[in-house]
């Protein structure tokens, strides 16, 4: 982990002084002013009443105008920073408004600054979960493959195993080390997500001409947007359809729907598929890492995370438009290309 780098410490005077010290010299100017003209005319050597009452305003006024930027400037400034500290050692409990702002830039300042601490915190607090899940996911068929590989290993001649035990644990080890691997191309494919990425464009007809190489089972159809173009790299676009196409194939579908338009701003496509759909309870979990049905075949319950992710870093989104059990919508919306 990568250290922040430290100012370096040396004394620097603090706001409050230099507010003070700078309004206290300009006060001065009129003082030096009444004495300057005293000496230079050998006038009388004591003070008229005016001429000390006017100080006595000017020094009142000065102080009050150092008080009221102490108040606005200094006040403000060290509560932030006192916040600053309360936040990296509570959390989030110490992320909320502070009583005095001051100025329009201060609170402008502390708001940046609370949005930031919100968005680290709510980082910090996914990458915690996300550790679990990734610690939890990689431990079952980490035991397994341990186990089945111990059995292979205390089998000895007194007691051997039979052809079909040993097939057994193998397939076993084999199947584990499979689900590891696509585990982890998951996470390969959630790490580009989650990166900012460079920015590019992709044709709707590429991306189809992908699917269907690569899903031979699926019928795509692409309805007449054949010549429709994202704001989405080619490989992003790739990843992204090629999750749908497999949770499509995967929930029993034989054909793929891909409508593409614009509205606005923005492109809109619809991706729909003949499967068994969604079931209702599971339609707000669907986003959620690791949220599998068919984690028995091989589902790791991360390919509609990484979507939602990689749309997001192109300023795109996906949501549930329908399901039934006759098939599932999904709807992106992504900025037009100009």
């Amino acid at each position: 982990m990568m250290r922040a780098p430290r100012v370096r410490p040396k004394w620097r005077p603090p706001l409050a002084l230099i507010v003070y010290a700078v309004l206290l010299t300009v006060m001065t100017l009129p003082v030096l002013t009444v004495i300057w003209f005293r000496v230079v005319r050998a006038a009388s050597g004591a003070m008229a009443p005016a001429e000390i009452a006017t100080l006595a305003v000017v020094l009142i006024l000065t102080l009050f105008v150092a008080y009221v930027l102490t108040r606005t400037l200094t006040v403000p400034i060290n509560a932030l920073i006192a916040r600053t500290d309360e936040i990296a050692r509570g959390g989030r409990s110490a992320i909320r408004p502070l009583e005095i702002y001051g100025t329009r830039e201060v609170a402008t300042l502390s708001q940046s600054f609370l949005d930031l601490a919100g968005k680290l915190v709510d980082h910090s607090d996914y990458v915690r979960s996300f550790a679990t899940h990734v610690s939890h996911e990689l431990k079952s068929p980490l035991t397994s493959i341990k186990g089945a590989a111990e059995l292979l290993r205390d089998d000895d001649d007194s007691n051997p195993m039979s052809p079909e035990q040993r097939s057994r644990f193998l397939g076993n080890i084999i199947a584990d080390t499979e689900r590891l691997d696509r585990l982890l191309s998951r996470l390969r494919e959630l790490a580009k997500a989650e990166l900012p990425s460079e920015q590019g464009s992709s044709s709707l007809r590429d991306i189809v001409a992908q699917l269907e190489m690569q899903f031979r089972q699926l019928s795509i159809i692409n309805e007449e947007s054949a010549e429709e173009m994202m704001a989405l790299p080619n490989e992003a676009a790739g990843i992204i359809f090629a999750n749908l196409a497999e949770n499509a194939f995967q929930s029993g579908a034989m054909t793929l729907a891909i409508e593409a338009s614009n509205e606005g701003r923005r492109t809109t496509i619809q991706v729909r598929d003949n499967g068994c759909g969604i079931a209702d309870g599971n339609r707000d979990r669907i986003f959620e890492p690791f949220f599998s049905t068919r984690r028995d075949n091989g589902g790791t319950g991360m390919g509609l995370g990484i979507i939602r992710a990689m749309l997001a870093s192109h300023g795109g989104s996906i949501e549930l438009l329908e399901s039934s059990p006759a098939g599932t919508t999904f709807q992106i919306v992504l900025p037009r290309i100009s």
